[in-house]
């Protein structure tokens, strides 16, 4: 008798609770499938040197930036990304001396490829795209007037990784280069020179998928 209670209560019991464990299955999360990724971040920006004749140096800055991503599958995606406040830079002379400075504000077209599965720990990943970046505030002046930047356009690509904290969160490191020649103008008019930045940006951000 005392056994046959035992069954019964022991049955009960795994009754009781077996709606949970199936729940718990089925509510079992996963980075697959999900289609949409925010990341918020920041970068900073290193045009190369000596861009131009009398312009040793312009010195890199650091910005915040965010990206949208829509992912037709796992592994395929399209990012729009962006500058959310402007890159301030220090333009310097053959000799050391400071010239003036400049900001600039990039955003970007790129589509994706991310290997490996969806939930993986790390997942690397590689871009190519447009990209335009606008110039302003330009303090620079020469002998001949005001100097400013015309907006840059060109292919940027894009190298980092995805480092999955759960399905929904992730950590984010990437290098971005811009093949940057903007031309440059005196007084508002074109010289037909152009300066070759072409920068590199380094950024950390932190994601959500959804």
């Amino acid at each position: 008798m005392r056994s046959i209670r035992t069954l019964t209560l022991a049955t009960l019991t795994a009754l009781a609770f077996a709606p949970a464990a199936f729940a718990q299955d089925s509510s079992t999360d996963t980075a697959s499938g999900k289609h949409f990724a925010v990341v918020g971040g920041v970068a900073l920006l290193q045009p190369k040197n000596d861009p131009i004749e009398g312009i040793d140096k312009v010195d890199g800055g650091p910005a915040p930036t965010l990206s949208v991503s829509y992912y037709i599958n796992d592994n395929w995606a399209v990012e729009l990304w962006g500058a959310a406040d402007k890159f301030d830079h220090r333009v310097r002379g053959s000799n050391g001396a400071k010239l003036g400075t400049v900001e600039q504000q990039p955003i970007a077209l790129s589509g994706q490829y991310h290997f490996g599965q969806a939930d993986n720990v790390f997942r690397p990943f590689v871009g190519v795209g447009y990209y335009e970046s606008n110039f302003s505030n330009e303090n620079l002046t020469s002998d001949a007037g005001h100097i400013g930047l015309e907006t840059a356009k060109g292919a940027i690509g894009t190298v980092g990784v995805d480092m999955n904290i759960n399905s929904t969160w992730f950590a984010r490191a990437d290098a971005r280069y811009m093949h940057s020649r903007p031309e440059l103008t005196v007084n508002g008019d074109g010289t037909g020179d152009k300066a070759k930045l072409d920068p590199w940006t380094v950024g950390f951000g932190i994601g959500a998928r959804f």
